[in-house]
């Protein structure tokens, strides 16, 4: 199996954290790692919630773009959410829908006590498939 992994240079170098942002495969697939709002050092940019979302969501994009990919090929995400509740769950539905409209990929939602870094509130990981 021949496998890619890319991490982009507008995206903090993950190596340090143990882990790289995008696995292509010699197939179909593309893995993108989870994203939050980092900054180009890693930093988590806004302790605003909403702020979170929509950096991990552009960084998420900039993964994508590294592989010639964008938000259309994305067929799975998996979002990670510390102390989720409804508000959050509305905040997450409506960006989504920004992006996706009404043909959002699948979706796993988990509600946890903490992320990888204290001021984490939200990550985001997905799969996608080029054409």
């Amino acid at each position: 199996m021949s496998l890619s992994l890319i991490n982009p240079e507008n995206l903090h170098d993950p190596v340090g954290f143990g882990y790289s942002h995008v696995a292509r495969t010699r197939g179909d697939l593309v893995f993108i790692a989870g994203q939050y709002a980092s900054d180009a050092d890693g930093h988590v940019t806004s302790p605003d919630f909403t702020d979170q979302v929509e950096r991990s969501l552009a960084n998420l994009r900039t993964a994508l773009s590294a592989v010639g990919l964008d938000f259309r090929h994305v067929v799975a995400l998996r979002t990670h959410i510390v102390d989720h509740d409804a508000d959050k769950l509305a905040i997450i539905a409506r960006l989504i829908g920004e992006i996706w409209g009404d043909r959002p990929p699948t979706q796993t939602l988990t509600g946890v006590a903490a992320l990888a870094l204290p001021d984490m509130q939200f990550e985001i990981d997905a799969v996608a498939v080029t054409d």
